[in-house]
């Protein structure tokens, strides 16, 4: 076909209702109110019309542009329809991604927020476990109440603590989805919860010590290994087991421990470096540590098997090794109880700050902002005293009411 066989604009407008060609495969089929743009192919001997838009949207020029694109995929050995189909597909995706990939997104903008980026508190494993294999293929949007309670009624009842996570996350990732663009309705996971009823969430109390019997168990933890030390410093110091474990020397400021904010529990972003004063005692399990390190500048106190910061279940088998039922996050309580049975109301304070405990409103935080560093090393040397034996404290319980 020569030039002057290619269509025009003035041809277009003066065209009577047919088809109409203009050159390798471009087609225009003219009707009495418009018309349509069409590309011939032929692919394995098979002819095919591509559409490629109405006459109305698509300009010639641009007509001949989609021609040629699509002539390119031709001759790379693709089918253009099955190619377009397969964009088409891969765009829908995107606009509306399947439940699985709305979480792997939430998660991802998030987990630099999390300890750990989420890993350490295990952020995606009520959903990867009971919500992503039944209905995480399907396209986030197409997801209804009905499908929420389908898949969190299981553990409704009878794991409400993970069903609660389970539930919650959805709802965020629904929530930061609808506000990204995709069309997800947080409202659904509203009405399942709903449906589902009240969560009966019972406390789950970690075994603790006795105050009365921590001289006799801190005489039981004695050693040099990395589970026996960690344990015996977790004891006199009441922190909590990621500050112990990850500990590091350069972390220690004479008998100032400055806890980085990664290993404190919270919400990275609201979190902040915590200040441990150190009894004489736990000084000297630090000694010993050092003496027996091969990094004792910047070295872990307490390594594992493979360099790494021992692990939370090797603290464990050691206390289960020794018969001891109290568990070593229970520590915390053993300190705590300690403070409350045998000491004035004057030292509840330093003690809640010495366990990192959030004290008071948010307004009386903006002006207090103290964490009664001189009260709590008072008060961790006095502890550390009565439980290595240092001193003898003679108690005398509180008469029971009645």
């Amino acid at each position: 076909m020569g030039a002057r066989d290619k269509l025009t604009a003035v041809k277009i407008r003066a065209a009577a209702p047919g088809r109409y060609g203009d050159g390798a495969g471009l087609y225009l089929d003219r009707t009495e109110d418009g018309g349509k743009w069409l590309y011939r192919y032929t692919i394995a001997g098979r002819r095919r019309d591509m559409g490629l838009g109405s006459l109305d949207a698509v300009t010639l020029a641009q007509a001949r542009r989609e021609r040629d694109r699509w002539a390119a995929v031709l001759a790379s050995g693709r089918d253009p329809i099955s190619e377009r189909a397969r964009e088409r597909e891969a765009a829908a995706t995107r606009e509306d991604p399947s439940l699985s990939d709305l979480v792997d997104t939430v998660f991802g903008a998030i987990k630099h927020t999390l300890k750990g980026e989420g890993e350490a508190g295990r952020w995606m494993s009520p959903l990867r476990v009971h919500v992503l294999p039944k209905i995480g293929a399907r396209p986030a949007s197409s997801l209804r109440t009905a499908d929420f309670v389908r898949v969190l009624q299981p553990i409704w009842r009878m794991k409400p603590t993970v069903a609660e996570k389970a539930y919650s996350r959805l709802n965020l990732c629904f929530k930061k989805g609808k506000r990204i663009g995709y069309a997800v309705d947080p409202d659904t996971l509203a009405a399942a919860r709903e449906l589902l009823g009240d969560l009966h969430i019972e406390p789950e109390h970690i075994a603790a010590t006795r105050w009365q019997d921590a001289p006799v168990l801190f005489t039981r933890l004695a050693g040099d290994t990395s589970g026996l030390m960690c344990l015996r410093l977790l004891l006199l110091t009441a922190v909590r087991g990621d500050a112990a474990r990850g500990a590091r020397f350069n972390e220690i400021d004479g008998s100032l421990w400055i806890v980085p904010k990664e290993r404190v529990k919270g919400r990275l972003k609201a979190a902040t470096d915590f200040r441990v004063p150190l009894s004489s005692q736990a000084l000297a399990i630090v000694a010993e540590a050092r003496r027996l390190s091969n990094d004792p500048e910047t070295g872990l106190l307490f390594p594992g098997d493979r360099g790494e910061p021992i692990s939370p279940n090797a603290l464990l088998k050691a206390v289960n090794k020794i018969g001891e039922a109290g568990r070593p996050h229970g520590f915390r309580t053993t300190f705590r109880t300690w403070v409350q049975d045998t000491l004035d109301g004057s030292h509840d304070l330093a003690a809640e700050a010495a366990l990192g405990h959030v004290i008071g409103n948010k307004v009386r935080r903006a002006y207090a902002r103290s964490d009664y560093l001189d009260q709590r090393a008072a008060l961790m040397q006095r502890w550390a005293d009565y439980v290595t034996g240092e001193s003898v404290q003679v108690v005398q319980l509180r008469p029971s009411a009645g």
